[in-house]
């Protein structure tokens, strides 16, 4: 493991009762890195998310942060130094924006509330949703509440963000404005993973792409090498059937 690996997955294996829904996943991700995860659907991309921060647990094998493993830490500790983000975007509904950005930051990590607001308030206007402050959730495009989202992840400063196929749940004219705010975070050095079927956008964000086909990583590539010259047939049947 190089010493500028934030996330490591060793050996994983994870099973729902008798099913096996990872094996034997090992995939190293670096500072700074966006990583990007395909396949098929069933093929267990978003449950190797969920395991990086505990949200399900596996059966063997092991996941480091920052050369810790994840299992020896307080579950509360991991998931300030991981924002995640889903493909519903789980605001709570009698918050304001705002008040949905500030509540982590200050119960969990003590912030004074006016130091956590001014946080918010740069976020927001990060995500292009300063205007929007003292709206409720249900005032909100999809779009807009999937950027709130993100500004609620990055609001106790994580490490490193996960992202589960944020823009699915979205009407096409909703997802470029969430990918935007993706693109600008991957261009800041936000260490990333994200799983998604929007290929044109994991070309142009990815630094590396991972195939996943079957509960296993089928290939891992660099991005443009990835695309235009795949090593296994399995890659190659992937991208003959999206194109």
């Amino acid at each position: 493991m190089g010493s500028d690996t934030l996330l490591e997955f060793d050996g994983i294996d994870k099973y729902f009762d008798d099913t096996k829904v990872l094996h034997d996943v090992s995939l190293a991700v670096n500072e700074a890195e966006v990583v990007v995860i395909i396949g098929p659907s069933g093929s267990g991309k978003s449950t190797l998310l969920r395991c990086a921060n505990r949200l399900e647990t596996v059966q063997s094998g092991e996941i480091r942060i920052g050369g810790i493993p994840i299992q020896d830490g307080n579950v509360d500790h991991l998931r300030q130094r991981i924002g995640m983000v889903f493909q519903d975007f789980n605001l709570f509904p009698h918050k304001t924006v705002v008040e949905n950005i500030t509540l982590a930051p200050a119960t969990v990590k003590d912030i004074d509330d006016q130091v956590a607001r001014e946080r918010a308030m740069d976020l927001l206007g990060d995500v292009g949703l300063e205007d929007q402050t003292d709206s409720y959730p249900n005032q909100l495009s999809g779009g807009q509440q999937q950027r709130v989202a993100i500004a609620r992840a990055l609001a106790m400063e994580p490490s490193l963000m996960l992202f589960d196929e944020v823009t699915s749940a979205l009407d096409p004219e909703l997802v470029g404005e969430v990918l935007t705010v993706m693109r600008e975070l991957a261009a800041d050095g936000m260490t990333m993973v994200i799983v998604t079927h929007q290929m044109g956008f994991a070309r142009d964000v990815g630094d590396r792409i991972v195939l996943m086909s079957d509960g296993e990583i089928a290939e891992i590539g660099e991005t443009e090498s990835f695309f235009t010259d795949p090593e296994t047939d399995r890659a190659e049947q992937f991208l003959a059937r999206i194109h």
